[in-house]
């Protein structure tokens, strides 16, 4: 497989990324935003389940600073997430290199406050233990990494190089 067979390959993932993000945003996420009226007892009870054995007082009782990142999540991230998936498994679709950017620096930044707040928070009801903490951030974890390998991947990519596009207008 060659470096474009990498490349490609690497589009892929980030197309299924984007695609499993879209019903994890709806159907999870956007229960600590949104009413509970909103989503059927099945849903919900999934939620307590993930609150109860990870521990995660982010969704039990949301602080308003996470509800912000919520919201951007609802109004910025959300209508992104079908145009990505798009331009990943097409492959090669310049016009993303940007939104891809934004995305990714957006996402992790929202990531540091939530692993600060996971790893230093005293709790009352939440992880406890080093260990429940890593096991709860491994969760939020790849919310960091995979938006740093997509920032790499925007950023050092010959595909999605805009070098390209400089060197015809020279012409």
């Amino acid at each position: 497989m060659g470096s474009r067979g990498g490349a490609r390959a690497l589009e892929y993932l980030l197309g299924l990324y984007f695609v499993m993000h879209i019903p994890i945003t709806l159907l999870f996420d956007l229960q600590a935003l949104l009413s509970a009226d909103l989503y059927p007892t099945e849903l919900t009870d999934m939620l307590k389940w993930y609150i109860q054995e990870f521990k995660d007082p982010l969704m039990l009782n949301p602080p308003s600073w996470f509800k912000s990142f919520l919201f951007c999540e609802l109004v910025f991230q959300l209508p992104l997430f079908p145009f990505a998936a798009y331009a990943f498994f097409k492959g090669n679709c310049k016009w993303i290199r940007i939104p891809a950017i934004i995305y990714s620096v957006h996402t992790m930044t929202t990531l540091i406050p939530i692993s600060a707040h996971i790893l230093l928070e005293s709790f009352t009801q939440g992880p406890r233990t080093f260990q429940e903490r890593l096991s709860l951030l491994s969760i939020y974890a790849p919310y960091f990494f995979i938006p740093l390998i997509l920032l790499f991947f925007m950023l050092w990519s010959p595909y999605y190089s805009t070098d390209e596009k400089r060197k015809r207008k020279t012409r």
